[in-house]
This record gives structure tokens, sequence and C-alpha cells, in this order.
């Protein structure tokens, strides 16, 4: 492990980079991960797009570099295919779209506010707090105080 001494005086130690803090001491492919909406395919792409090394500490990133790499997440949806993207055909524009930090949990909300105002049986089920998915209700995913076996008396 590095020394501050050995990390240089111009080291970052925290990137602002699409509204999310990037830890500088980990590599910049892997540090992007801690931005909503970016995973590591993601994350790889957008260091290859702006031509700039995964394995490259983020705070050693120059500020050109860090410029290229936001103008980079700007434009990612006009450089990858349409299935690579985590908002296709969105409804209100019809448009695919690729989600970053606040506008994820944003869009997400709005879509489970959408369920529920319309009464389907997914929104019903999140505004309750129950599984939406079909899991298994009996035995799993269980709380609250009547949980165990009573013992018999």
């Amino acid at each position: 492990m590095s020394t501050d001494k050995d990390l240089g005086d111009d080291f970052l130690y925290i990137l602002r980079i699409a509204d999310a803090d990037i830890d500088g001491m980990r590599p910049i492919g892997m540090g992007m991960t801690s931005v909503k909406g970016i995973g590591q395919r993601t994350a790889r792409r957008l260091c290859q797009l702006s031509d700039i090394d995964p394995s490259k500490l983020g705070g050693h990133l120059s500020d050109e570099e860090q410029d290229r790499l936001r103008s980079v997440i700007d434009s990612y949806p006009t450089f990858v295919p349409h299935w690579l993207l985590n908002r296709q055909r969105d409804l209100e524009t019809n448009e695919d779209a690729h989600l970053f930090s606040q506008e994820v949990k944003m869009t997400r909300d709005d879509d489970v506010a959408r369920l529920a105002e319309i009464k389907t049986y997914r929104g019903i089920r999140h505004r309750s707090g129950h599984k939406v998915r079909g899991q298994r209700l009996r035995s799993n995913g269980r709380s609250g105080l009547t949980l165990g076996v009573q013992k018999k008396k």
C-alpha cells in the first residue's frame, strides 16, 4: 500500500464526477462504479472512450482527463448500442437514454408512483412493502413479531 508521501502533492483523495464522490485511492475503472448507473462494464467502456487507463488511480487523473471523462459521461448514449443503456424507450420521450446518479433514483421513484397511481398489482405491492416479482412469502423474507414456531403449552 502506498503512503501519502508516495502519492504526490497534486493527488485528489475524492473526485466529484456525475454528482457523486469517487474514491481517489481506487483505480478509476473500479472507482466509477460508486456512481449509480455505472457498473463495471460501463466504467470500462467510459475509460476506453475517454482514453484513460482503467487501472490508473483516480486521484492521479489530471484536470484535462477529468473533463474528458465528464464529457464522455454526458454523451455516453451516442457511443454505445441501445442494449447497453439502462433506460430504453422511455415512456414519456420514447427515446433511449442512460441515467446516472440522482436521475436513476428519481426515475425509479416516478415509475413506482406511476404504477401505484394506476393501481397495478406491482404498484400496490410496492406501496405495501411486499415482494413484487412473485417471490415466496410464506417462509422467506418475513419480519415482525410473529416469527418462529410456538411452544406447546
